[in-house]
């Protein structure tokens, strides 16, 4: 696949790695100094990472906690920045621990600079990851 040229392009093959369970190649997708901000993030749970290693860290055991099958509902909104995107999305599928279904609504603001990721703003409902088998960030907190 030839590489996506813009950041929306570049988040839907995010998507899609995600979805094939390659974290690596999703990885790969970031800036080396990129930021990855959590606001709404619950107590306990990490609000900042920064770098492409910390990125790589927190997300290294998500296809052993979520096995997600689907994002059925996607909207990426152009901003005034070409650069920028917002992006209403759910993610759908099951929690590996618990085989409970699995869905979430998000919404995230990206940034993309010479095709990668350099900021990714997930503002994701902090209520869903205090069930069990969702912490997949376990080994980082």
């Amino acid at each position: 696949m030839p590489a996506p040229t813009s950041p929306a392009d570049l988040y839907r093959h995010s998507l899609r790695l995600l979805l094939d369970k390659n974290i690596p190649a999703w990885v790969a997708l970031w800036a080396e100094d990129g930021l990855m901000e959590f606001p709404f993030a619950p107590k306990g749970w990490p609000q900042r990472l920064q770098g492409k290693e910390a990125v790589s860290a927190y997300m290294r055991h998500y296809p052993d906690r979520i096995d997600l099958h689907d994002f059925p509902y996607l909207r990426i909104h152009q901003t005034a920045d070409p650069e920028t995107i917002v992006v209403e999305m759910r993610g759908v599928g099951r929690l590996v621990e618990t085989d409970a279904p699995f869905d979430m609504t998000y919404i995230a603001v990206v940034t993309v600079q010479e095709g990668q990721i350099t900021s990714y703003r997930d503002y994701w409902n902090p209520l869903a990851v205090l069930e069990p088998g969702t912490d997949f960030a376990r080994s980082s907190r």
